[in-house]
């Protein structure tokens, strides 16, 4: 064996096998999805019980429990009752699997210069991650716990039109962790890059100003505490309490009314009468009270403007010409990146509800961009809110032009999820064409 050849072994090994463990535990990550979105619609515990054929509810062993090569190996068909398994499950293990191992070969194996399949990938990796792996992997894990929440988030809104929350929590609670952590890594060990890179691009950090910001931020999340508190005890009405029986009796009403009418259209209304929620996805769109409870959300969130205000004046004065340490600076900014990217979606739909009368956003896509400004920063939230009303718009001309049979009132969640991985991948290029855009429209080149 020439050292040739053992130099491109190991360049093989080297850049393949990183991927191929990215890839399968993307695959895990990806059943993990799986049962997400089939226990949290219906209240199921995730850890336990363990997996069973949803046919026979017979336990599936390890072998069959096998990301991917499990479907395959049945051929699709459960091995104890023979029915079909579907294909749903590797699917999503699948698109789960290439997405991790997507972003590990673009952000850390590519090379500028060389391109793969005629694109130069080089140019849409982070800054960031032009690092090796080991002095990147919290910013790095936190990005792939998004990724993947993000996933079952989109799946169970679009079979449900709900968001569990708590595919919302993971991923802050996630950032809230290993952001901070690798700030530490980088203040106490340098890892060879620059605070400021790691700070800058994958979350903003507040600067100057700092400890502004910090008390700022950290008075704002007192006061939310304090408005859940104000809330569970009767203090401050929660909103849309009685939107349940107001949908009861708009579903009765609706249904006396169609008893009215001839035995045919009775007839032919009964199988969408068996469901009453079955035929309308969009009932929530019918509350005629969305003003009224816009009220209720905007006392539930002045405790945390007061405290908010409160708290950037006095830590601000208590820090004076102090710098803030690095790791307080990236917590800080992933919790701007969570009430920035929270506040924009709630601000549309009070907005949106007080000028329409109906409600505007439902409050699951507040938590959902929330969770985005937490991973990726304040600017990337924003930035996935208009590129999330680009992809709702792109989704929505398609569906009137090739007459797709689609609800009236798209959910707007899985929007949010294709906008950030829009801007996840692609934050470079937009970069660069706003800085175009920006340039070609500045006041020495207007007409």
């Amino acid at each position: 064996m020439t050292d040739e050849f053992k130099m491109h072994m190991y360049g093989f090994v080297s850049t393949w096998l990183p991927v191929l463990w990215v890839f399968a535990v993307g695959a895990c990550v990806g059943s993990l999805v799986n049962v997400l979105v089939y226990r949290l619609p219906k209240g199921l515990p995730v850890i336990v019980p363990s997996s069973r054929c949803p046919k026979c509810d017979t336990k599936l062993t390890f072998k069959e429990n096998v990301p991917i090569l499990g479907w395959l190996i049945l051929r699709g068909k459960c091995k104890f009752c023979k029915q079909s398994i579907s294909p749903e499950y590797p699917i999503i293990e699948t698109i789960v699997a290439v997405l991790f191992a997507g972003t590990y070969l673009i952000w850390y194996k590519s090379v500028p210069g060389q391109d793969w399949f005629g694109v130069h990938w080089s140019a849409i990796r982070p800054e960031w991650a032009k690092n090796e792996i080991l002095e990147t992997w919290p910013a790095f894990t936190t990005l792939l716990v998004l990724l993947g929440s993000l996933v079952a988030m989109t799946l169970v809104d679009l079979k449900t039109y709900t968001i569990p929350l708590v595919l919302t929590w993971v991923p802050v609670g996630v950032a809230l962790v290993l952001h901070p952590v690798n700030a530490l890594l980088v203040d106490q060990f340098g890892l060879g890059y620059s605070a400021g890179t790691l700070g800058n691009w994958i979350i903003a950090i507040p600067e100057p100003g700092g400890w502004w910001w910090v008390g700022g931020c950290a008075g704002v999340i007192l006061g939310l505490i304090l408005a859940n508190v104000l809330v569970a005890t009767g203090a401050i009405g929660r909103s849309f309490a009685d939107y349940e029986e107001w949908e009861a009796k708009a579903l009765a009403d609706e249904k006396a009314k169609r008893s009215e009418a001839s035995e045919t259209e009775i007839v032919a209304d009964e199988e969408s009468c068996a469901d009453p929620k079955a035929d309308t996805p969009e009932m929530w769109v019918m509350y005629p009270h969305a003003r009224r409870e816009m009220v209720r959300e905007l006392a539930f969130l002045a405790p945390a403007a007061a405290i908010g205000y409160g708290g950037a004046i006095l830590v601000s004065n208590l820090g004076g010409a102090a710098d803030v340490p690095l790791w307080l600076r990236v917590l800080t900014g992933v919790l701007m990146g969570y009430l920035i990217g929270g506040a924009v979606v709630w601000g549309v739909r009070i907005f949106g509800s007080i000028v329409f009368g109906k409600e505007a956003m439902g409050l699951g896509d507040v938590h959902v961009l929330a969770a985005i400004g937490a991973c990726m920063g304040w600017p990337d939230a924003i930035l996935t809110f208009f590129a999330a009303v680009v992809v709702g718009l792109v989704m929505a001309v398609t569906g009137m032009i090739f007459r797709a049979k689609t609800v009236r009132m798209m959910a707007f969640g899985p929007c949010l999820a294709m906008g950030a991985i829009l801007v996840l991948f692609g934050k470079p290029l937009i970069e660069m064409g706003l800085g175009e855009l920006l340039h070609r429209s500045g006041p020495f080149n207007l007409p």
